[in-house]
């Protein structure tokens, strides 16, 4: 059912189902039926339901909700129920309208699974993209698009930047001060058992926030390695990014590691807020390695491990000081 997908969406850099970008943790596959009516000038995305994704311990949640929007615009958008299980099933229709047979190869619809949480709110779990071209009219086309996980949409090589459609997650930079949404940072590592180089790309953060004044704070990260015995063996951190509640930094720190040191050593990246010369305040902090602070930071150093060389990118939830 996908053949038509991978066809038309060669605009994605590869299609993720091909093993040569093999999907970090994949994120499931998302059944949509697609109907369009020249008529009406209406598209019906029926969303049915998603199958391997994430399970309860990754996520933290066993409640599922599905998020459409019509690219380019992002001005027409839709939801799904939110459903329960591993296997949610939704059978939601989201209608787009306005759309003239013309225009369907120059949109695309981007679908998000978003796993939903009492209280910490929503987590954009893993998302794709639907060129709309492939859709002929009057009929209707069943489609399993393979979700991408959240961890590796963000490289630069990500099929978003690179489709024909782009997307800007940093269009709204105060956007984060507003509402909820914890401050969390993406991490790559690479660790070379050769040369003994331990790679720690400091990525991005989101929902960074000043605690005290409602506006974008200045951050920092610091990353410290340290023995088994907390001593530190070498620090080092990144520039300053001004005014950003969604920070890029895309700074790589190498540390040098040998290989049977390596289950002995943690690394510590804190985040801080400068809010003047003398005063900082902490954003938040992670740890991997043998001191880990949870279970994603563990299971992120030994992927690294397993990895043998290649960067390992995911996102990490920041813990309070």
């Amino acid at each position: 059912s996908s053949f038509s997908l991978q066809e038309h969406n060669e605009v994605n850099s590869v299609p993720a189902h091909h093993g040569a970008h093999e999907p970090i943790c994949k994120c499931g596959d998302l059944d949509v039926i697609f109907t369009y009516k020249s008529s009406s000038q209406k598209l019906i995305a029926t969303v049915l339901e998603a199958r391997d994704i994430p399970d309860k311990d990754r996520s933290g949640v066993n409640t599922w909700q599905v998020h459409a929007v019509l690219m380019p615009g992002k001005k027409q958008r839709g939801k799904t129920s939110v459903q329960r299980g591993p296997i949610p099933i939704f059978q939601d229709k989201i209608t787009f309208s306005k759309l003239e047979p013309q225009e369907l190869s120059s949109h695309a619809v981007r679908f998000r699974l978003y796993a939903v949480h009492k209280v910490v709110g929503e987590k954009m779990m893993g998302e794709q993209l639907f060129y709309l071209s492939s859709i002929s009219q009057e009929r209707e086309v069943k489609v399993t698009l393979l979700l991408e996980p959240r961890s590796n949409l963000s490289s630069a090589d990500s099929q978003l930047s690179l489709s024909a459609i782009s997307h800007s997650d940093s269009a709204s930079s105060t956007q984060s001060l507003s509402h909820g949404g914890v401050p969390e940072l993406l991490v790559g590592l690479s660790y070379n058992a050769t040369t003994g180089r331990l790679a720690v790309e400091m990525i991005k953060g989101s929902h960074f926030r000043n605690l005290a004044v409602n506006r974008p704070p200045d951050t920092y990260g610091k990353l410290c390695l340290r023995n088994s015995v907390g001593q530190e063996m070498s620090r080092c951190k990144t520039s300053i990014r001004r005014g950003q509640p969604n920070p890029v930094y895309k700074e790589t720190f190498i540390f040098q590691v040998a290989l049977f040191q390596l289950s002995d050593v943690t690394l510590l990246i804190s985040i801080y807020n400068r809010r003047s010369m003398k005063r900082k305040e902490m954003v938040g902090w992670i740890s991997m390695g043998h001191s880990s602070s949870g279970e994603e930071e563990q299971s992120h150093w030994q992927e690294m491990k397993d990895s043998q060389g290649t960067q390992v990118c995911r996102w990490h939830t920041l813990l309070e000081s």
